[in-house]
């Protein structure tokens, strides 16, 4: 098996937040040499609950542990010109550089791509920002809620009698991690065709709004709105409560109608009232309750076994965090790592995205703690012990 896949890859991790940190973990979940670069005090996600027994120490945010595996980690005040002149050195060996900050501020600090690319032309940067390095927008701030709003997917979530709805977590941003890395991955190709490095523009909008697959397209082909389902007669194909929880059910996956409606156990669901599409949006309310009836003593478990062995219906339940936590067939594709954090402690964490044959990601150790490198790192760019107890000493690192 291939080792490190990315190993040959130089990485800095200037970005903050969820996106670009996610971004460069994950190149060095494959192998690349990623180092993260925080400002002496350290950045936004050290703030970010949940903490470690509720104590808001800024090496026990879950968020940040999560977010930095596999990168080592330095300090370093980049808006101090001696600080610029030392990540401009660090810039002159790297491969990638990940960054999230508003458009022009590093251009500010003389740390832009056009100027940093002049000692390395095969420099790839990667800017994640919500709205991308151009147009009206490209100042404005954002997070998930706007992300959600300003692409569309907030328009057609919820009831239509209802607000717009927010998903929970934070899809937006982490969409925009997955797709800062594969833009960098085939950046880094170009660049093995012809040499040459580029400035990567992703913006956390147009990724959501791409995602979407035809809500845009819909519109600008027939003038179609999707909008958002009505409160009644809708929930066959949403989420519907049961025993232990709640499942959602839709056509398909090979199963007939008489499937469907056997699966249920209702022999009143065949009727042309329910079978007929047309004719069951019509009388949805009615359906809605006969499910629910058929539901209400049936678990999660059994609903799922039984719809995919037996009726080859499309049918999932909604697992908690513990279901999660026991689901058999993430454990079997090792999605969950144990990463050991010198201040947290042992935790089982999220981890493979996908498997390969060749050169899976692996673990290789935890988040950094604040400047846990920084020594290292700026002695490997040539600095001595005495030009580092310096720069701590001016608070540069």
């Amino acid at each position: 098996m291939i080792n490190g896949i990315l190993d040959d890859l130089v990485v800095l991790d200037l970005s903050a937040g969820i996106a670009g940190p996610l971004c460069a973990r994950l190149l060095a979940d494959f192998g690349a040499s990623v180092t993260k670069v925080e400002p002496p005090g350290g950045e936004i996600s050290r703030k970010f609950p949940p903490f470690k027994d509720d104590d808001p120490d800024r090496e026990k945010s879950l968020f940040h542990l999560l977010l930095n595996l596999n990168k080592r980690g330095i300090t370093l005040d980049i808006t101090q010109p001696e600080g610029a002149d030392l990540f401009r050195r660090l810039a002159r060996d790297a491969d990638v550089i990940v960054e999230s900050f508003p458009p022009g501020y590093l251009a500010s600090l003389g740390l832009d791509y056009e100027t940093l690319e002049r000692d390395n032309p095969g420099l790839v940067m990667t800017s994640i920002t919500p709205f991308g390095q151009t147009g009206p927008y490209s100042h404005f701030k954002g997070g998930e809620i706007v992300a959600y709003a300003t692409s569309g997917i907030m328009a057609i979530s919820g009831e239509s009698d209802r607000e717009p709805l927010q998903h929970g977590g934070f899809p937006a941003l982490y969409e925009a991690g997955m797709n800062g890395l594969l833009a960098t991955n085939v950046a880094l190709l170009s660049r093995d065709i012809n040499g040459l490095g580029q400035h990567v523009d992703v913006s956390i909008q147009e990724v959501v709004t791409s995602s979407l697959i035809v809500n845009q397209p819909y519109y600008s082909f027939a003038g179609g709105v999707q909008g958002r389902r009505h409160a009644e007669g809708t929930n066959f194909g949403q989420v519907m409560p049961c025993k232990d929880g709640y499942f959602v059910a839709q056509p398909g996956g090979g199963a007939t109608w008489d499937n469907i409606a056997d699966f249920f156990g209702r022999p009143e669901l065949k009727e042309h009232r329910f079978a007929d599409l047309d004719e069951r949006v019509q009388n949805g309310a009615e359906m809605d309750a006969i499910i629910l009836e058929a539901t209400k003593d049936r678990t999660m478990a059994e609903m799922f076994k039984s719809a995919a062995e037996k009726y080859r219906m499309l049918l999932g339940i909604v697992q908690t965090p513990e279901d999660l936590a026991n689901c058999p067939q993430l454990d079997a594709r090792a999605f969950y790592e144990e990463v050991e954090h010198p201040v947290v402690g042992k935790i089982r964490v999220p981890f493979r995205l996908w498997n390969m044959s060749e050169g899976s990601a692996s673990y290789r150790a935890p988040a950094p703690l604040l400047g846990q490198h920084t020594a290292e790192v700026l002695g490997e760019a040539g600095c001595s012990a005495q030009e580092i107890a310096d720069f701590k000493a001016r608070g540069l690192v």
